[in-house]
């Protein structure tokens, strides 16, 4: 298995969408040295976070060294939330504001 580090020369994983990114730093455990690389990785939107399929955890998961991260911190149902409607959707799924 490689072992590579998410850095400046890390090959993005995903095809970022076109238009602004959206705020990953929302996604509790999502800070900005990890927002950056999720960006480098392509990773640019709640939307696809929300999207990720198993396969795609294990590809996020390895690259940046932290198994089952994205898992324990439930990213996935933080993303489709902030997804569908940003921090008010966020609020009425979890009782809180994110982050």
């Amino acid at each position: 298995m490689r072992q590579e580090k998410a850095g400046s020369t890390t090959a993005p994983l995903f095809a970022a969408p076109k238009g602004p990114a959206d705020d990953l730093k929302l996604i509790s455990g999502v800070g900005p040295v990890l927002e950056r690389k999720l960006n480098q990785l392509g990773i640019t939107k709640w939307s696809q976070v929300a999207a990720f399929t198993p396969d795609d955890l294990v590809r996020v998961e390895d690259v940046l060294s932290f198994k089952g991260r994205i898992t324990r911190d439930d990213w996935l149902k933080q993303a489709d939330a902030l997804a569908r409607g940003g921090e008010a959707e966020y609020v009425r799924v979890f009782g809180k504001k994110p982050r």
